[in-house]
């Protein structure tokens, strides 16, 4: 089961280091370290009824 309540340990530190991430890159290579980031973390969930949670509750949150 998706876990979608607040599940991560110092979030705020880790929305610094996701914007660090993306710090002087172009849009385009902002959105290829997105892609690399999704497939690495949806291979290390690697339950595919999760990951389609997932996918439809991203659809929702516009």
């Amino acid at each position: 089961m998706l876990i979608t309540t607040p599940n991560i340990p110092d979030a705020d530190g880790f929305y610094a280091e996701l914007l660090d991430l993306h710090e002087s890159h172009t849009k385009e290579e902002s959105d290829a370290l997105n892609a690399r980031l999704v497939l690495l973390l949806a291979n290390h969930i690697g339950d595919r009824k999760v990951l389609s949670e997932a996918i439809t509750a991203a659809k929702l949150k516009k």
